[in-house]
């Protein structure tokens, strides 16, 4: 088999993520930055008669004196100012950093995999608390927070014993403003008009948004209260053409076999993204001895979504592949199908969360060496979705009405299909409101029912937290020593809704109202269909329409999906720090142990459906268990500004959300009912298990790196992770005696087979990193403001499952790259940055938003931007603005059977451009 991704064009592709840097520092110095550092963005007020450099540079600066900083091996980005991320989004800027890489989401991106561990391996903190989530499991969507509230976000790939919340991966520290390291008062303000280049996809969808933000910081005259404030608005466009398969059966003619599409349902997509969040912050310091910090954070997201297209049942339809078909390497390329009876779609996603968050840190001093500290933690998350199909045919049931008599199709070289068609789609007397294809009898009773569906899944998710430590300064080698407690309780649950819709007017066909329609239809030219019948089918859902029958009646997954886990966690840990010499060369480091106690409790269901209806059994099961994770950390100065870095732990990341859930659906197959061989039985079950253990790996890690002028350095560094009792399913003897038999039968066996979530073996990941920040004055000052930052990550796993061969760890890539260039002098910015991975497994959402794991192709995306900032006069304070992200209209693909050109999801996002105006004063 022909493979059109071969190593070498990837490779090429993700060296240019540095070339462009290099290439555009004179046509386009400038990027959008996310740069290494240490411990925390700076915060800290200028000395008097001090030079101070700010915006990028300012920025740059800050995270590479955080790194050179911080004991442990850490990334950092830092705000160029007050309100002013270096991206649109956190994301954005941390996907930037070495070793780390985003999956996008509709176009932006969204979570961020570290070391080639996906997102629930990955720990988020807001003010050194963790975060709940608005996934299904763990992995935190970072798009929920806005970029203009945030100060900076500090990623520790090597942890101390004191960071509750390190993961497997790492943990991204996320921070707000500081009103008293700040030091003075700053009011600041923002907004931008943006635009996709895709245009108006659909009609009640605009592609054009606009972003505003303003923030406060402030202090009494005695330095001793602060205060910080800030509010920030998106409503943002995007865009999306997008092309999906069902698969790709074999199919052969008895002498020759080929894969064969399967089925398709190409769309196109407008989102309108609205985000609003709050952040506020009062900070009290009376004396050197006593210091107080309040702050929250709250945060709204509503992403509304309109997706038009036609679904083409092929292969797995009642479609037939007329003789003449192009088979290319084993795939049908190129053909005619009859028979095909489509069913077009106009679908509506709404989907709200909230977040809420905050904390109360407290620290009080009673004597000059020892500090005593209380954290009071707290996070909610509420989110709610609407999924809405609406169908469309030409008659009620497979083979009614008018279908293809000539669907000719070809597959394009970079994805995707065109088509030829043969009937009208953009005519509202041929396409009526049915069920075309029969998807479901609403259990039974109701034949060729389903003329559309709902799911309406909700999450909540809440975590509070308390924390007390005592530091105690010491004189010696081992500077102080740190001993503490954290206190967590997390508590999230699933409701898996869904309902099947059937017209009222059923069983007949229900022409759209001319009321509803649209005056045009819906372009579906990048596949080559001229249009399609557009309505308001929210509006026609809304003012009920349909009856509405839930799927939880004959569905058992509607009734085992639904879970609720409860986690209590009490974490122990002691630190020391220890800052010596040894004869004329500094070390500096620590070394510690937590000792973690994890009380965990799952509640679902077994169910199954017994004469036509699903039956359920509340299960509730959980565990007790205690881990002991001991680090270490070392930063030897063996050389002026050169540190040799070394970290050694052990590390958990808790098993999924979904994983831990108790119970499953109970499958049935008559066919093998008087089977009485367990091997061969008709019982088997899909479990989950409340009793996983964690995910633990021992870890070490080791870095060079060399500090020089203003902001630049180089590092270079490699890590090995050994990971034990991987989290996959396992085929196991299951007793099935407690279950009714479906259809009241005889049965010749009781026993079966469970496929269950259990710890297992596991293996290694293992890999190498490098970075530069190199700004240009270091060779002359007649290059000042110019600047390069790059870096490289190679990542390799060697995880191993039931088989001989390793599995794809899901959101490793092997090859992560960033370029940026910048230029910033005397109030004018420019920045260019590409970044690059090379092909992972991401997880996707698939049929009733279950998610699953796909291969997706390499990508390599390129923003820029370009500003200037008034330096003096009347304007002075106020900037200007140019943005545009996805410069290359980068897609993101994924595809099946590790073959690219069988694509399951080709999305094409357009590019989006900003202008606008900031104003600090």
């Amino acid at each position: 088999m022909t493979k059109s991704n071969s190593l070498r064009p990837d490779f090429r592709r993700g060296a240019s993520a540095i070339a462009l840097g290099l290439a555009l520092t004179v046509l386009l110095p400038g990027a959008a930055l996310a740069q290494d550092a240490g411990t925390a963005p700076v915060d800290e007020a200028p000395v008097d008669g001090e030079i101070i450099v700010s915006g990028i540079r300012g920025a740059i600066n800050n995270s590479v004196q955080a790194k050179k900083a911080s004991t442990s091996i850490v990334e950092v980005v830092s705000a160029e100012d007050i309100g002013k991320l270096p991206d649109l989004s956190i994301a954005e800027s941390l996907s930037r950093l070495p070793g780390l890489a985003t999956q996008r989401l509709d176009g932006r991106a969204n979570v961020v995999s570290i070391r080639g561990l996906a997102p629930d391996f990955t720990t988020t903190l807001l003010n050194g608390r963790e975060q709940v989530s608005a996934s299904n499991n763990r992995g935190v969507e970072l798009d929920q927070y806005p970029s203009e509230l945030l100060n900076g976000a500090v990623v520790y790939k090597t942890p101390d014993a004191s960071l509750v919340g390190q993961a497997l991966g790492g943990t991204i520290d996320m921070r707000t403003v500081r009103p008293l390291a700040y030091g003075k008062r700053a009011i600041a303000a923002g907004a931008r008009f943006e635009i996709n280049d895709l245009g108006k996809l659909n009609p009640d969808i605009s592609n054009k948004g606009y972003r505003a933000n303003i923030s406060y910081i402030d202090q009494n005259a005695d330095g001793t209260l602060g205060w910080a404030i800030g509010y920030a608005r998106m409503q943002s466009p995007t865009a999306e053409e997008r092309f999906n398969a069902w698969g790709y059966p074999e199919a052969t003619d008895g002498t020759n076999t080929a894969f064969i599409i399967g089925g398709a349902k190409p769309y196109v997509k407008s989102n309108e993204l609205k985000r609003d969040g709050v952040m506020a912050v009062v900070e009290w310091e009376p004396s050197d001895k006593f210091h107080t910090t309040i702050d929250g954070y709250w945060s709204r997201f509503k992403d509304e979504q309109r997706l038009r297209g036609i679904e083409f049942p092929l292969a797995w339809g009642n479609s037939t592949l007329q003789p003449g078909f192009t088979v290319e390497d084993g795939l049908v390329t190129k053909g005619v199908w009859t028979g095909t009876e489509a069913v077009m779609r106009n679908d509506v996603v709404h989907r709200n969360s909230t977040i809420i968050a905050g904390g109360w840190n407290t620290r009080f001093k009673p004597n000059e060496k020892l500090t005593l500290e209380l954290d009071l933690g707290y996070s909610r998350l509420k989110k709610t979705e609407e999924n809405l199909e609406i169908y469309l045919g030409t008659g009620r049931g497979p083979g009614v009405g008018a279908r293809e008599t000539a669907l000719g199709f070809e597959m394009r070289p970079k994805g995707g299909i065109i088509f030829d068609p043969s009937l009208d789609y953009t005519d509202p007397d041929l396409f009526v409101i049915t069920d075309p294809q029969g998807w479901s009898n609403c259990g039974g009773a109701v034949p060729n029912c389903q003329d559309g569906f709902i799911n309406t899944p909700r999450i909540k998710d809440e975590l509070k937290s308390v924390r007390l430590q005592a530091t105690q300064e010491l004189d010696g080698v081992i500077s102080s020593l740190r001993v503490g407690a954290n206190y967590s309780d997390r508590k999230k649950s699933l409701d898996d809704r869904g309902f099947v819709l059937t017209s009222k007017n059923y069983p007949a066909n229900t022409p759209v109202p001319t009321d509803y329609l649209y005056d045009d239809p819906v372009s579906l030219d990048f596949i080559g269909i001229p249009g399609m019948v557009a309505f308001d089918s929210w509006r026609f859902y809304n003012d009920g329409n349909y009856t509405l029958t839930d799927g939880a009646g004959f569905d058992p997954a509607r009734v085992f999906n639904d879970y609720t886990i409860r986690e209590k966690v009490l974490t122990g840990f002691v630190q020391a720090n220890f800052d010596a010499d040894t004869g004329s060369t500094p070390v500096r480091g620590n070394v510690g142990v937590q000792i973690v106690h994890s009380d965990q409790t799952g509640s679902s269901f077994y169910a199954q459906v017994v004469g036509g209806v699903t039956q359920s059994t509340p299960i509730t099961d959980g565990d007790t268990y205690t881990d002991i994770l001991p680090s270490l950390n070392l930063s030897i100065e063996f050389a002026d500004n050169t540190f040799l870095r070394f970290g050694a732990a052990r590390v958990l990341a808790r098993a999924r959300m979904d994983q831990l859930k108790p119970g499953g659906g109970v499958n049935f197959d008559v066919t093998k009912r008087d089977n009485t061989n367990p091997a061969d039985s008709p019982w088997s079950l899909d479990l989950g298990n409340a009793k996983l253990r964690p995910l633990m790996a021992d870890t070490v890690d080791v870095g060079l790196e060399k500090y020089f002028g203003q902001g630049g350095y180089v590092s270079v560094g490699g890590f090995y992770k050994y990971l034990e009792n991987y989290v996959y399913r396992q085929v196991n003897p299951f007793d099935f005696s407690q279950f009714e038999v479906p259809d009241g039968g005889s049965v010749g066996t009781r026993a079966g087979v469970s496929r269950q979530w259990l710890n297992g073996n596991a293996g290694r990941v293992y890999g190498a990193e490098a970075s530069l920040s190199l700004p240009f004055a270091t060779f002359t000052q007649a290059l000042d403001g110019f600047g390069v930052l790059g870096s490289a990550s190679y990542t390799k796993s060697r995880v191993r499952e039931t088989g001989p061969d390793p599995i794809s760890m899901p959101g490793l890539s092997k090859w992560v790259i960033n370029g940026t260039a910048y230029f910033e002098k005397d109030g004018f910015q420019v920045r260019a940055s590409g970044r690059y991975r090379s092909k992972f497994l991401a997880e996707v959402s698939t049929l009733s938003l279950a998610r699953d794991v796909f291969m997706a192709k390499s990508e390599f995306v390129v923003d820029a931007q370009v500003g200037y900032t008034f330096q003096s006069g009347t304007l002075e304070g106020l900037g200007i603005l140019l943005q545009a992200s996805n410069l290359t209209n980068e897609p993101f693909v994924t595809y099946y059977n590790n073959d690219p050109r069988q694509i399951r999801d080709y999305q094409n996002y357009g590019r989006n451009f900003m202008a606008g105006i900031t104003y600090k004063f």
